[in-house]
């Protein structure tokens, strides 16, 4: 199939694409809302993985036998797909990683212990995700530097004047998410990392909520790194990448010591590979980054721009049927955001919602989202979180309001 240049989509003809989405769930049809917790996946991607152990299962990069030639060539190949797919200039900057959450541990760990010194700040900001969080506290408790917040409005817009006036010369690193996992807010990413380049500072953007529902070109963004989670975006689990501009990463120290990510070792000391293997210690996820190199060629055949055009309508509709509802409170009102309504319903708890709305078919998730001082913001221990994908249809969004509606009257 071509890639779709198309503003619209065929909605039921690539739901058929995902086997998961026929599925029963308590005798009613699966209404799938927790894409931004994981995408399900389509057949391609689910056969490609099956594939490669049926067929071709070997290790890359080391061996001279037939499969190991195959299984390093389909490995590569993925690359290459997510090097065109985030228009980075090389496949040299595209580092395979378990995810996201290893890209930022990989970048604070390697870049932040040979940048970071006492009395220097990290910037983040406060809808971030655990994963861009924890990793900057461990490393700045570890130098003695000091990890500082951008704040954030009521709408859930980051406040813009106020991180330009954090911005010092004792920033060494910002890091933000481009999309918010908790609120669905689509940060202005372009302007903080204009902001940080006038000050020398290098940018990290946490792009797991992004991949999967908008085109990204690092180049234009000029962004110095860039996460991306495999499973996020229609393909397997335990697989993503880094991207990072390459004279950053030849500057960087491996963080992993193992096999692989060597040219030579002896008891004296260890010459490090190239780029991009001197990140890639031990026998990779091969598999996962198969899958991941063939869910990029299926978002390139929908079309991310026609993706996102039906996610932006679904998102509108499923917006305006929440707020019409009695009793629903919806968190993050940005202008500019994702499919993401976070929401809670009075004298709900969000557990049980979400435990009710099970029972109807209608899976979303509940709970703090791995983003605690997003829910210390607006005073609660946890919403309810619907996040749509493009495969998502606005019959679902009723049936969600139906749900939510029975819930109601069982709390009355």
């Amino acid at each position: 199939m071509s890639t779709n240049t198309d503003r619209t989509i065929d909605v039921e003809a690539i739901r058929r694409d995902f086997p998961v989405l026929e599925r029963k769930i308590y005798d009613r049809p699966l209404v799938y809302l927790d894409n931004a917790a994981t995408s399900q996946k389509p057949q391609c991607v689910i056969d490609a993985v099956s594939r490669y152990y049926a067929e071709t299962n070997s290790n890359v990069h080391r061996g001279v036998h037939r499969l190991s030639m195959d299984a390093t060539s389909a490995y590569e190949a993925a690359r290459e797909k997510l090097q065109r797919f985030l228009n980075a200039r090389s496949t040299k900057e595209i580092v395979w990683t378990r995810g996201t959450t290893e890209s930022i541990n990989l970048v604070a760990q390697s870049l932040g212990r040979s940048k970071v010194q006492a009395g220097d700040e990290v910037l983040i900001s406060q809808m971030e995700h655990h994963s861009n969080i924890v990793p900057w506290q461990l490393l700045c408790e570890e130098r003695g530097a000091t990890l500082k917040v951008i704040p954030m409005s009521e709408q859930g817009d980051l406040v813009l004047d106020a991180y330009e006036e954090m911005l010092s010369d004792r920033t060494k690193i910002v890091a933000v998410a481009h999309v918010s996992n908790a609120l669905g807010t689509l940060n202005p990413v372009e302007h903080i990392i204009e902001r940080a380049h006038a000050r020398g500072v290098p940018v990290l953007l946490d792009g797991a909520q992004a991949t999967p529902h908008m085109k990204v070109d690092v180049q234009a963004l000029n962004c110095d790194f860039y996460t991306v989670s495999g499973h996020k975006m229609f393909g397997p689990t335990g697989i993503g990448a880094l991207y990072g501009k390459e004279a950053l990463l030849d500057a960087m120290p491996p963080w992993h010591g193992g096999g692989d990510m060597i040219k030579s070792v002896s008891f004296d000391g260890t010459v490090f590979n190239d780029l991009p293997y001197k990140f890639e210690a031990g026998t990779p996820n091969i598999a996962g980054a198969i899958g991941m190199g063939v869910a990029v060629d299926y978002l390139e055949q929908v079309g991310l721009d026609a993706a996102a055009a039906w996610e932006a309508e679904l998102l509108e509709y499923g917006t305006a049927l929440l707020n019409g509802m009695d009793g629903v409170r919806i968190f993050g009102t940005a202008a500019h955001k994702a499919a993401v309504i976070s929401f809670e319903v009075r004298g709900i708890h969000p557990h049980d919602l979400g435990t009710i709305l099970d029972r109807e078919g209608v899976a979303i998730r509940a709970g703090h989202h791995c983003a605690q001082p997003v829910m210390e913001f607006y005073g609660v221990a946890a919403t309810a979180r619907a996040s749509m994908a493009f495969y998502n249809t606005k019959s679902e969004l009723d049936a969600l309001a139906a749900a939510i509606e029975k819930a109601q009257d069982l709390f009355a």
